[in-house]
Order: C-alpha cells, then structure tokens, then sequence
C-alpha cells in the first residue's frame, strides 16, 4: 500500500479497557495487557477494532512460542518450518500494528485530516 496513512483520531465511543480473552495464550495476552492500556489512552480503538488487535496479540505470542521452539535447536528440517512461521507472524504483526498506531512511523504520520475539518467535508485537492 503506497501513499499517507490517515493519523488516527479520537474515537466516538472508545473502549475503556477490556481484560485480555481467556483463550490467548500466555505470550499472546501478556501482549494485549502491555498494549491495551496505550490504546485506552489514546481513545482510538472500539468494539469493532478488538479483532485487529486479538489478531495482532496473537501474533506476537506466535512469535515469541516460534523463537523459543527455534532455540530448543530442532533437527534442520523443523527448524526452517518455525522459521517460516515466526517470519510470517513478524510480518502480520508490523501490519497490524502500523494500523493501530503502534510503530514509531505510524505514529508520527500528519494527519490527512486538517484540524478545523471536523465534518470530513475539506476538499483533498486543495493546496491552498
């Protein structure tokens, strides 16, 4: 995906903070208890993003579960599967948490959304 990301703004109805679901794995909710209280700060995530961010959490556990199977050594073979698996965990992570405003780049993204446009109204094309 090229171009600007939009900077994220204030939800009308954010999620104030909800306990991790009890079917994440260990790693997966130490992730969602590490991150949820930033994004309760930052009044930017809802019912409906709670999905994104399971996604995201169990990501994370997958890697941290692939990393520590990769340093037990398995036999060669095994070894470039969980390999794989953490590669495209890492991957699905990044994007998930680009999309919620938790990189250092994702963060400091301008706003395509000028402060005064509150009603989405702006015209995109005007430079003035």
């Amino acid at each position: 995906m090229k171009g600007t990301k939009p900077q994220l703004v204030e939800a009308a109805a954010p999620v104030t903070g909800i306990p991790a679901p009890d079917w994440l794995a260990e790693d997966a909710a130490a992730e969602w208890d590490r991150v949820m209280p930033v994004l309760v700060e930052r009044k930017i995530l809802t019912d409906a993003d709670l999905g994104n961010l399971e996604s995201y959490c169990i990501c994370i556990g997958r890697v941290r579960q692939m990393e520590a199977a990769i340093q037990e050594g398995p036999e060669p073979d095994l070894m470039l599967k969980l390999i794989r698996v953490q590669d495209k965990a890492m991957a699905s992570a990044r994007q998930l948490a680009a999309e919620m405003g938790l990189t250092p780049v994702s963060r400091s993204r301008p706003s395509i959304r000028e402060d005064g446009d509150k009603d989405g109204t702006a015209n995109p094309l005007d430079v003035s």
